[in-house]
């Protein structure tokens, strides 16, 4: 397959928006990361998202929509909170689990009775969604298990020769996926994946907002995954990476007991001063550490890093999704001295 890389413009969109339809499979930017977008009706399309990714058929995919209203043609039940939470953030980075009806197959959300909606707010995918006039799953777009997409050269590096095209829309803007919560009550969330929606955001809305363990643990086995990023391993490099968890002098002082030809580190913006080693950085924050997470996991591999030592991020706010991101690119291997 030819994967042509097109621009992010009105005719290159309509171009896509119209392989899309003809059921192909076609790389888009959006305000997360680059997502692989096909019809979510299209069970042919569905598989060859699945197919390009190499992703478990177990693993849900999310469902994007050009305005929340139209959740009602694809769920059975929208809970009264779900439209106060989608006032607040939609479009925006929030997936929130409802269950399905019909017209979403089985295919697409993983084989659960329930499915993630979006509204993206990214002016192209949000265009294309318009222009097809269909729901749009749409994963991220990369090899499954590989850290995510943050721009087009992310894509055509993962996908080139595996789906129809690619939109150039440059840099993702937060750089983690969206956050993802179910309802467990009528004034309750669960986060079950966290994002560029923090718990905090949610708790101006709603009255209890519970973070599910599977954030910070492995799911346990045989449970079901509600929803992406949740039961595999994920957003690894090649690299064998690990968390460490302490200050900066003990981790200088681990690395330096560690330390070999092809080990390096990930260390927060200013860490370096005091740093003798392999490294690169990765934020001052947690907004910046979101923003260039996937693109300096990519960067390690490329200079060929064989072990990679990350400096833990907080938790607290963004920096939970940081978190989360890492230690399931680390197989949970966390050190904590």
């Amino acid at each position: 397959m030819n994967t042509v890389l097109l621009e992010n413009n009105e005719n290159d969109i309509v171009t896509a928006t119209e392989l899309i339809r003809q059921g192909k499979v076609v790389g888009v930017p959006t305000e997360t990361v680059y997502g692989l977008c096909a019809d979510a009706r299209n069970e042919e399309a569905v598989r060859a998202v699945f197919s390009a990714k190499g992703r478990p058929a177990d693993n849900p995919l999310i469902v994007h929509l050009a305005d929340f209203s139209q959740a009602e043609l694809y769920t059975s039940y929208i809970p009264e909170l779900a439209y106060r939470l989608a006032e607040k953030f939609c479009p925006g980075a929030l997936t929130m689990i409802l269950p399905k009806n019909d017209i979403i197959p089985l295919i697409t959300s993983g084989g659960l009775d329930t499915v993630g909606i979006r509204v993206p707010s990214h002016p192209v995918m949000h265009r294309i969604i318009e222009l097809s006039g269909c729901p749009i799953a749409a994963p991220s777009a990369n090899i499954s298990g590989l850290p995510s997409p943050t721009c087009a050269e992310h894509v055509m590096r993962d996908m080139n020769g595996r789906i129809s095209a690619v939109i150039n829309g440059g840099n993702s803007k937060y750089g983690v996926e969206s956050t993802v919560i179910s309802f467990d009550s009528e004034n309750t969330v669960r986060i079950l994946r966290p994002g560029a929606v923090t718990k905090e955001m949610l708790s101006e809305i709603c009255n209890d907002v519970i973070i599910d363990p599977a954030i910070l643990n492995e799911l346990a086995e045989g449970t079901k995954a509600a929803s992406p990023g949740m039961k595999y391993k994920h957003y690894s490099p090649e690299a064998n990476v690990v968390m460490v968890e302490s200050s900066l002098q003990d981790f200088v002082n681990f690395v330096n007991r560690n330390n070999g030809n092809k080990v390096y580190s990930l260390i927060f913006d200013g860490d370096e001063k005091f740093f003798p080693y392999n490294y690169l950085t990765y934020g001052s924050d947690s907004h910046e550490q979101a923003h260039l997470i996937f693109q300096r996991l990519r960067e390690l591999d490329d200079i060929g890093a064989e072990k990679v030592y990350v400096r833990a991020p907080s938790t607290d706010g963004v920096g939970l999704a940081v978190y989360n991101r890492l230690i399931r690119a680390a197989g949970f291997e966390v050190i904590k001295l």
